[in-house]
C-alpha cells in the first residue's frame, strides 16, 4: 500500500513533470521473477525506472538511510521503504556484496523484480564502466532468473552534481530483451563464468545506451578523477606560492635598488 501510494504520488509527479520516454516495455514480464540490470547515471535512476513500470521494482540501498536518528532519519527511512528500497548492512567481513546478493535472491524467490546496477556506483562522467561480477551474476546463476538489460538515457543531465534545482527535460529508458543464463545455473562459484555473464549483460546495456565503454571499474575511475583533481589543486597552490615568492623577490630588489640609488 505504501509503495502504491508512493508510486502514485512521486511516480505520477515525475512522469508529469519530466515526461520520460520508454522503449521495450513489452520485455518486462507481467508476473514472475526477473533481474533488471541497468546503467547508473543519476540518483534519480531508482525513481524514473519504477515510475514507468506497472510492477514493483526492489533496489538495494545502504543501511544508513534506514537507521539515521531523529525525525529526519525516520522520514528518510519511511521514504526509502516506501519506494521499494531494501537496506543493506555494509559491515562484516565481506560487506555489502554478500548482503546485496542475499537481498536479491530473496526478492527473486518471492517472484519479484530485483533492480541492480552492475557498475556498483554512479558513472562519474557519463561513460559506461566495467560491471562487477559479484551481485548481478551470482543472483542470476543462483536463481535462474532472466536478466533484463536496461539503459537510462540523459538522467545525469537533469541534476548534475552540485546542482540543487533539477533541469526539466525528457530522460529516456530503453529496456532490452531478457537474457537467459540458465545454462550456467548453479555455477555461481566459478569466477570465469561470473565474469562472462557480467560482460554479456554490460555489452547489451552498452548497445541500448550508446555509451562509450571503459574497461575499468567506476570506483577506480572516481579515484583517478579525485587524485587528478588533488594534483591540480596542489599544482595551483604551488604556482601561486611561486608567483607570490617571485613578486616578493621583485619588490625586494626594487626596494634595494631604490635605496642604492638614493
Amino acid at each position: 500500500m505504501i509503495y502504491g501510494a508512493m508510486k502514485f504520488s512521486i511516480g505520477g509527479s515525475l512522469k508529469l513533470a519530466f515526461r520520460p520516454w520508454v522503449e521495450g516495455l513489452e520485455n518486462i514480464p507481467a508476473d514472475g521473477p526477473a533481474i533488471l540490470a541497468s546503467n547508473h547515471l543519476s540518483f534519480s535512476d531508482s525513481f524514473f525506472l519504477p515510475a514507468v513500470l506497472d510492477r514493483k521494482v526492489t533496489f538495494i540501498a545502504k543501511a544508513e538511510y534506514f537507521t539515521s536518528p531523529g525525525v529526519k532519519g525516520k522520514l528518510t527511512a519511511a521514504f526509502f521503504k516506501g519506494v521499494g528500497q531494501l537496506p543493506v548492512d555494509r559491515s562484516g567481513a565481506r560487506g555489502a556484496g554478500e548482503a546485496a546478493i542475499k537481498a536479491g535472491i530473496d526478492v527473486i524467490e518471492s517472484g519479484g523484480l530485483f533492480g541492480i546496477y552492475p557498475e556498483g556506483t554512479r558513472s562519474p562522467d557519463g561513460r559506461l564502466y566495467r560491471g562487477k561480477p559479484g551481485g548481478l551474476a551470482r543472483v542470476a546463476l543462483a536463481t535462474g532468473a532472466p536478466v533484463i538489460p536496461v539503459a537510462m538515457i540523459d538522467t545525469e543531465k537533469i541534476q548534475p552534481p552540485g546542482k540543487v534545482v533539477p533541469k526539466l527535460m525528457r530522460p529516456g529508458i530503453r529496456i532490452g530483451k531478457p537474457l537467459d543464463f540458465s545454462r550456467y545455473h548453479g555455477m555461481d562459484g566459478d569466477r570465469f563464468i561470473l565474469r562472462s555473464v557480467t560482460d554479456e549483460v554490460m555489452y547489451e546495456i552498452m548497445k541500448l545506451s550508446g555509451q562509450e565503454y571503459v574497461d575499468i571499474y567506476a570506483t577506480a575511475a572516481k579515484r583517478q578523477i579525485a587524485e587528478a583533481a588533488k594534483r591540480r589543486s596542489e599544482d595551483e597552490k604551488t604556482e601561486k606560492a611561486l608567483a607570490a615568492k617571485a613578486l616578493a623577490t621583485k619588490a625586494e630588489k626594487a626596494e634595494t635598488a631604490e635605496r642604492s640609488g638614493g
